[in-house]
C-alpha cells in the first residue's frame, strides 16, 4: 500500500503530469473565456493569463499562436525536466490526482475560510454572472499557480536554496514571501481589486496553503486545487 502510494505520489509530483492535467484547465479556460466576452463592452480576464500573453506578445506570438506557443513551451519544460526519469502515465493516476486535490480544496475552505471568517466576521461573495465565475475560476487555477506557484514560489525556492544551507527553511521563506506577493498581486493595475483587509488576509493565508501544496505535490495538484476551490465557492457548493 505504501508503495503504491509512494509510486503515484512521485508520478503525480512530476512536471509530465503537471502539464497533462492542466492541459483541461486550459482548453475550457480558453474556450469559456472566449464565449464569456462574446459581445462585452469591458472583457474580463484572468489578470496572470494577461501577464503570461503580454510577454509572448513581446515575442511577436499573439491569439491562437500565442496560446500554440504557451503549449509547446509548457510540454517542452516537461520534458526536459523528466527526461532522465521514468515517470509512469496511468489514467488512474490522473483520476487520483483530481480526486486528491478536491478533497485539498475542501480542506482549504475549512481550514482557511473559517479563519478568515472568524477574523473578520464575514467574507466577500464574489461578483458576476455565474458562467464569467467558472470560466475565471478554472483559469485562476491553471494561470495564477503557474505564475505565482511555478514561477514565483519555485524560483525563489531555488535561489534560496543556492544561498542557504537549510532546505526546510529555504522552501519556508520562499512559501511566505511568495503568498504575500501573491496576495498584493490582486490589488495592481486596472484589473485589480479595492484593498480590503479581509480578502487580503484570506488570499495571503490562500497563496500560503497553495504554496505547501506546490512544494510538496507539485503543479497539477496545485492547479486543480485552486480552480477546484474556486468552482466550489462560485457554484455554492462550500457554502
Amino acid at each position: 500500500m505504501f508503495s503504491a502510494w509512494r509510486t503515484y505520489h512521485r508520478a503525480t509530483r512530476s512536471a509530465t503530469y503537471g502539464f497533462l492535467s492542466a492541459l483541461p484547465l486550459f482548453a475550457l479556460y480558453e474556450t469559456m473565456i472566449v464565449l464569456v466576452n462574446v459581445g462585452a463592452t469591458r472583457p474580463v480576464r484572468v489578470g496572470a493569463g494577461v501577464w503570461i500573453k503580454e510577454l509572448l506578445m513581446m515575442t511577436g506570438a499573439s491569439g491562437g499562436l500565442g496560446l500554440a506557443l504557451l503549449v509547446v513551451g509548457g510540454g517542452g519544460a516537461a520534458y526536459l525536466l523528466d527526461r532522465h526519469r521514468n515517470i509512469p502515465l496511468r489514467s488512474r493516476y490522473f483520476v487520483g490526482l483530481v480526486g486528491e486535490s478536491t478533497a485539498y480544496a475542501v480542506g482549504v475552505a475549512l481550514v482557511v475560510s473559517s479563519a478568515v471568517g472568524v477574523l473578520f466576521a464575514a467574507i466577500p461573495p464574489p461578483n458576476g454572472a455565474l458562467w464569467t465565475q467558472l470560466a475565471l475560476s478554472i483559469g485562476a487555477g491553471l494561470y495564477e499557480e503557474l505564475v505565482f506557484r511555478v514561477l514565483l514560489v519555485g524560483g525563489l525556492a531555488v535561489l534560496l536554496r543556492r544561498l542557504m544551507d537549510s532546505s526546510p527553511r529555504a522552501y519556508v521563506l520562499a512559501a511566505v514571501a511568495g503568498a504575500a506577493l501573491f496576495s498584493l498581486a490582486h490589488y495592481v493595475g486596472p484589473l485589480g481589486d479595492p484593498f480590503a483587509l479581509p480578502s487580503f488576509t484570506f488570499r495571503l493565508l490562500f497563496g500560503l496553503a497553495l504554496n505547501a501544496l506546490f512544494l510538496w505535490r507539485g503543479f497539477g495538484v496545485a492547479a486543480w486545487t485552486h480552480a477546484l476551490y474556486d468552482v466550489m465557492v462560485v457554484t455554492g457548493l462550500l457554502g
